[in-house]
């Protein structure tokens, strides 16, 4: 009975441990993690870069 109840505990544990992982994941602003490390992703600077770079040449 005692073993039955420690493997509820790990497994209840083991839940929590990935159901905090998925929650950090859509809670976050940057990556998966969370740990801050990734930088978050600027759509709008990385179309800026590419109108710029694509924007024809006067002559």
């Amino acid at each position: 009975m005692l073993q039955q109840i420690i493997i509820g505990i790990f497994f209840t544990g083991a839940l929590a441990y990935l159901a905090r992982i998925v929650w950090r994941s859509f809670q976050a602003r940057s990556c998966a993690t969370g740990c801050g490390k990734c930088s978050t992703l600027d759509v709008e600077a990385i179309e800026k870069q590419i109108l710029i770079k694509n924007k024809p040449k006067t002559v």
